[in-house]
């Protein structure tokens, strides 16, 4: 892990190098919505997000869409589908065992027939089950310029590549399939389009098949915890860690493929032993000094996932507002460049504000 920055560094605040520092909606509005529905990505355009999230997963027939996993159990109501209950599988993803619905056995047609549901219901309302199906890429980009036209702002579109490596060896690659649709598209010929995956060697094909023609899309390397490796090193044998990817060497390294990268927000300014937020690591300067923007993820407005500090009262499940704002406002004195925030209300406040 980047190592703290001294005393005299945290005296004044980082300035990012990017010319604006954006929110993203991660997976939409998700706070507020069930996450990677049209409603939630309508909500966080509405509440002012530059740019909207879609992890994309791949669906039987070869058509991506939007769900943060391919296991679709927790966000849909496919376990009440007694004609698709013969499609429960154990499968081995990214070197773990799961067990559920996956959308790679499912048609297109068969998931429309599906809605969403409340992926954290022991934090947020669950009024919304029920209501919204399962968009594909192309619906998102679709809904997306129309928003665009209608708020007389340009929005920008942040896919993620879900378990690249996993998808190719089943014969549902989705590199290739994500830059025909893009190219199909008018909007996103010309609008803000960043990729991104926890993978690398994907990004790196990506890059080449790219070049420099392409100048409305960028790449966003994701990094998990430090000991973990992204999971492509792993299948292929490989040594090379994220806490090495975030050292100056391995941020240089990343930048010869990458416009920027995407850790955890702790990764960035940890918790302290007592919960509170701690001192912020070298990471923001490290990754500037190989000219790499910083988008974190993920501020989310609960006590649950707030530092200790910034919480309101002991309920974990308690909307604080005023905590998030803080909390965000800590890291934007800290240089980051964009980040992911599930209710981007709170997050234009925060930035605007400040």
């Amino acid at each position: 892990m980047a190592a703290p920055v001294s005393a005299a560094d945290q005296t004044h605040s980082i300035k990012p190098i990017a010319s604006k520092v954006l929110v993203i909606g991660h997976r939409g509005a998700s706070a507020l919505r069930p996450e990677h529905t049209l409603a939630s990505y309508g909500r966080a355009i509405a509440d002012g997000a530059d740019f909207v999230e879609p992890d994309l997963v791949m669906t039987k027939d070869g058509v991506p869409v939007a769900r943060h996993e391919n296991e679709i159990s927790g966000t849909t109501d496919v376990a009440s589908h007694q004609e698709f209950a013969d499609r429960k599988a154990t499968k081995t993803i990214d070197g773990q065992q799961v067990t559920g619905w996956f959308t790679e056995d499912f048609t297109l047609a068969e998931l429309k027939t599906l809605r969403a549901r409340e992926r954290l219901p022991q934090f947020r309302s669950t009024q919304y089950d029920g209501e919204f199906q399962i968009p594909t890429l192309e619906d998102i980009i679709e809904f997306v310029a129309t928003e665009s036209a209608t708020q007389g702002r340009v929005v920008g579109i942040i896919p993620e590549i879900k378990h690249g490596t996993y998808f190719q060896k089943i014969g549902l690659p989705m590199e290739d399939r994500v830059l025909a649709i893009l190219a199909a598209h008018s909007y996103t010929r010309t609008a803000p389009v960043e990729i991104q995956s926890f993978e690398v060697a994907n990004l790196r094909y990506l890059r080449g098949k790219l070049g420099k023609e392409h100048k409305n899309i960028r790449l966003l390397q994701l990094y998990g915890d430090v000991k973990e490796q992204p999971y492509d090193v792993t299948a292929s044998g490989g040594k090379l860690s994220f806490g090495e990817m975030m050292k100056p060497a391995g941020l240089r390294e990343v930048a010869t493929y990458a416009d920027a990268i995407g850790p955890n927000i702790r990764s960035i300014i940890p918790l302290a032993a007592d919960g509170t937020l701690g001192k912020p690591t070298a990471l923001v300067r490290d990754a500037h000094a190989a000219k790499l923007e910083l988008h974190p993820y993920t501020f989310r407005p609960e006590n649950y996932f707030q530092a200790k500090n910034f919480q309101q009262g002991s309920d974990p499940k308690t909307f604080n507002e005023a905590g998030s704002i803080a909390e965000i406002r800590a890291y934007l004195d800290a240089g980051i460049d964009a980040f992911f925030t599930d209710d981007p209300a709170i997050g234009r406040k925060a930035l605007d504000q400040r």
